[in-house]
């Protein structure tokens, strides 16, 4: 395959309108591994006391008592065993942390001698499996090429979790090397954990990459999670898993120790119920770390605390611009949803701005996919020499290699296209690149996101953040298609909040907000006032197909 566009959204990791490979036989239950509408439904979850808690209501409880750190998580745990291992077989987890029942009890011995030290005491998190976490776990991104590598220190992100107080519950599956693999990927698939299934519709795909960061939190299998983002992996499954999820501006979350696709648009980020629970995730979360330079640009705009912008009126006088060419039109259904969330925005108070289009949407996927490549290589070999002592798998090359050896466990669906593209590029200082990465800059950034909100004096952009789930398709792999929202934002390393929008034939739909460099306030405060207005989420049901009837 060329470095060209073709049909770009069925390889890059972002595609809300994917469908997914399922997975192999060993690990995952009949159901996944293809479409099957005859398929009695399966029996509905038994009653959870936490279903839907909130980070607050959690604090309360364990304040007056009736919680303990101790106890949510072993109903949490109790949970993952349910849903996840057992019953429907989400497939969202990659492993459980051993230590997280100790460590509970520490921090609950902790609050009673000192008190909370914030929000997030005693709060059980999940994160993404690539990030590293320096414990008995494993740091892996869903590749069996470095079970047993231990990281030398935690990730930065896992690091500031720990120093608040959280719990990390587990490891998320994810769809391997965050969807940066094949051309013909199945998102939400690994080589570790098999598929990963939609809790709205189990023959529906949970899109990717952060996937069981998604269907964990959607299911209530935890209190909140860590995604990652390069175009749409935290968004796109957010959306097709009926949750909040915010991916901040470039540099505003620490890389350091987070397995990598690309540099220029890589980030980590929040992935919640609510928004004040992304809001107080998102917080605990940024900060400068010297051992990622991008931070530097962040002090003097992270805010330890978001709190601040949970304002139920905060879309009065906001001027919002509507994106419609490229990201409408799609799905009838969803537009229908569309035009509901706008009209709720103006009795908030809102002045609509319609349209408001982004006029080089769509015109910088080329130079965004070299870009990707061309980093890929250099900084997946970055990490392997500094995160994977001991790995046998050293370079990129390594793994084409690796998984060519284990290609019946690594390669039984789809192959490794994107890796053997990203292994033929050049160094960093080659001009194609150079060349690419100033295109993606100016159209994206200051032709693009920049000029429509200063032509029209925006608060903030709006659309659909993408179609509702497509079926898991076992032959064919994600489909390519339309009407995602997640590549503006995400080629200029600018913040894009989802947050629920309602439902086509019970499959999530989520709203989109994107806006300038650090206006993470300013979108959590729109995405607030729309969610309190609106109350849309529900949780899944766990059904065996979407509702047809």
């Amino acid at each position: 395959m060329s470095d060209c566009a073709m049909d770009r959204r069925s390889f890059l990791e972002y595609a809300v309108t994917s469908g997914a490979a399922a997975a192999s036989a060993p690990v995952v239950p009949a159901l996944a591994r293809g479409v099957s509408r005859a398929a009695p439904p399966p029996p509905p979850p038994p009653p959870f006391e936490l279903e839907e808690a909130t980070i607050a209501g959690l604090q309360a409880g364990m304040q007056s008592g009736k919680y303990t750190s101790r106890a949510l998580v072993a109903a949490y745990l109790q949970r993952i065993d349910e849903l996840d291992r057992r019953g429907p077989g989400l497939r969202a987890l990659l492993e459980t942390n051993p230590d997280a029942p100790g460590q509970a009890a520490a921090l609950d011995a902790e609050r009673k001698a000192k008190g909370p030290r914030g929000p997030l005491h005693g709060i059980p998190v999940l994160v993404k499996d690539n990030v590293a976490t320096r414990d008995r776990m494993q740091s892996t991104a869903g590749s069996l090429a470095l079970v047993g590598v231990t990281p030398p220190r935690d990730a930065f992100v896992v690091e500031r979790l720990r120093a608040a107080g959280a719990v990390i519950l587990g490891k998320a599956n994810l769809s391997e090397w965050a969807n940066f693999r094949s051309t013909h990927s199945s998102s939400g698939w690994s080589g570790r954990g098999g598929q990963c299934r939609n809790p709205y519709a189990l023959d529906r795909t949970p899109s990717g990459s952060s996937s069981g960061s998604a269907v964990a939190v959607s299911a209530n299998l935890c209190a909140v999670a860590i995604g990652t983002e390069t175009d749409g992996s935290i968004v796109s499954p957010s959306t097709c898993c009926g949750i909040v999820g915010i991916k901040p501006t470039l540099g505003l979350v620490s890389r350091a120790g987070i397995i990598p696709i690309a540099h220029s648009q890589d980030t980590a980020g929040p992935m919640a119920r609510t928004v004040a629970d992304a809001a107080a995730l998102l917080g605990t979360i940024v900060g400068a770390d010297a051992r990622d330079e991008a931070t530097s640009a962040s002090a003097g705009q992270a805010r330890a605390d978001y709190a601040s912008f949970l304002d139920p009126a905060g879309a009065k006088g906001a001027r919002l611009g509507v994106c419609r060419a490229r990201f409408m039109g799609y799905s009838p259904a969803t537009d229908a949803l569309m035009e509901t969330a706008i009209d709720a925005l103006k009795r908030l108070g809102a002045v609509i701005v319609d349209p408001a289009d982004i006029a080089t949407a769509g015109q910088f996927d080329d130079s965004e996919f070299a870009v990707l490549l061309y980093e890929f290589k250099a900084d997946l070999n970055r990490y392997l020499a500094e995160w994977a002592p001991g790995a046998a798998a050293r370079t990129l090359e390594d793994l084409i290699a690796f998984n060519e050896r284990a290609k019946d466990r690594e390669m039984p669906y789809f192959g490794q296209e994107i890796f053997v593209q990203a292994q033929a590029k050049g160094p960093l200082s080659d001009q194609d690149y150079l060349r690419a990465l100033d295109k993606d800059h100016l159209l994206a950034r200051i032709q693009g996101i920049d000029a429509v909100i200063a032509e029209h004096q925006l608060d903030a952009l709006i659309a659909p953040t993408g179609g509702p789930a497509s079926l898991i398709d076992l032959v064919n792999g994600d489909p390519s298609g339309g009407g995602s929202f997640s590549s503006p934002a995400a080629v200029a390393g600018y913040p894009h909040v989802t947050v629920p929008m309602g439902y086509v034939r019970g499959l999530p739909v989520g709203l989109s907000f994107v806006g300038r460099p650090w206006t993470e306030g300013t979108l959590i405060k729109l995405a607030y006032a729309y969610e309190q207005a609106t109350k849309v989420r529900r949780p899944p049901r766990l059904l065996a197909t979407a509702e047809l009837s």
